[in-house]
This record gives C-alpha cells, structure tokens and sequence, in this order.
C-alpha cells in the first residue's frame, strides 16, 4: 500500500489547496475544476497565480512520460549545477506515488524523502525545487505524468540516487525486486556517496 507523507500545513489560497511538507520549500497546489455535464476546465497553471501562492518561478521545458504498468520506478533523478532543474510534476492518466529526497546540505530536512499521491483523480501538483532528487512508481496501469521544468536537460549535469537505498527508508508501493526500472536508475549511488551538489539557502 502506498505511504504519503502528511503535509505540515493546507490552506486554500485564491480557491487552490495549497499544502506545505517538513521539507522547505516543497509544495503541493490542488486547482479548481470548473465543470458541467459536457466535462471540467481548470486552470492548471498561471504564472501570476503560481507566484502569489509562491511558486515564482520561470519554466522553460515541458516533458511528458507514459508508463504501460503498474509498478514502474522512474528515479531517482536530479541535475546539478549550473543545470539544476525545479519541476512542476502533474499526472494526467493514472497514479503514481511521487516521491522527492531533500539532497541540500544543511537543510533541515536533509535526506529526508517525502511521497505524494498524485492523480488524474486528485488532480494535485507537487513543486519539486531544485535541490531535491526526484522520482516516482506508477499505482495503475497506463500513466501519464506531465513535468514543467525551470531548465533545461543537460546531459552533462544529469546525476541520480538509489531508490533502494536503505537510509532513506523509503515505502515504495512495490517490492524492489518487482519494480520495472531502466538499468541506469537501478546503478545510482546511495545518498551516503553522493558528493555535496547542493547547499540550502533561501534561493528556488
């Protein structure tokens, strides 16, 4: 069963939910469906909105990955420096467990993973700042998730950690050895290997 970490705060802001975590800086927003008996609009993303809710960020790149079954781990991934990627992280078909490591040093959530469900159902939106090693594993069959990034993909920064690594004692909803993973994502390094990439501060 997939474990979620509760969030530290929701409040509603402009009609959005907007819910903080232990992890500074990490936030999910949940926009409103406006709909009728033809189906729904929402205003998924607005730039002004997302900076009064304090999200005030510029994206530059969209992706779009499709997961044929259930069980798939992509992750956990990251880039480094000067390419460092913030991401807006919304699934459009399916479910999947999102799951981020705070990977700043002197954080006060360092190494600490958080995990939150994200639905075509629920329609939230989690955003991951740079800083945070990023993944996720699909709950049903046939997923779609949708990212916004603030950068863009450097294959020369790309970096990972080890999903499986047991100081971050994290609750996948699948055994690892049933996960479907690439062979990259099952190489990463645990967290205790990963040199000093990022340092906190008050700076997204």
């Amino acid at each position: 069963m997939a474990e979620e970490t509760a969030p530290s705060m929701t409040h509603l802001v402009e009609g959005v939910s907007v819910e903080t975590f232990a992890a500074p800086d990490l936030v999910a927003v949940t926009p409103p469906k406006h709909g009728d008996d033809r189906g729904f609009l929402s205003e998924t993303y607005s730039r002004e909105r997302f900076a009064r809710l304090g999200i005030d960020i510029d994206f530059v790149q969209d992706n779009h990955t499709y997961s044929a079954s259930k069980g798939t781990i992509r992750g956990l991934h990251f880039q480094i420096p000067p390419h460092a990627q913030g991401k807006l992280v919304r699934v459009v078909r399916g479910a999947i467990l999102d799951v981020v490591v705070d990977i700043r040093h002197g954080s006060p959530a360092f190494g600490t993973a958080t995990a939150v469900a994200l639905s075509a159902d629920n329609w939230r939106q989690l955003y991951v700042p740079p800083g945070f090693a990023h993944g996720f594993c699909t709950l049903v069959d046939d997923t779609e998730v949708l990212y916004r990034m603030t950068a863009y993909y450097a294959p020369a920064s790309d970096r990972g950690l080890a999903f499986d690594d047991p100081g971050l004692g994290i609750a996948w909803p699948v055994e690892p050895g049933a996960a479907i993973l690439s062979d990259k994502d099952r190489r990463h390094p645990r967290l205790a290997d990963l040199p000093a990439h990022f340092a906190y501060g008050p700076s997204r």
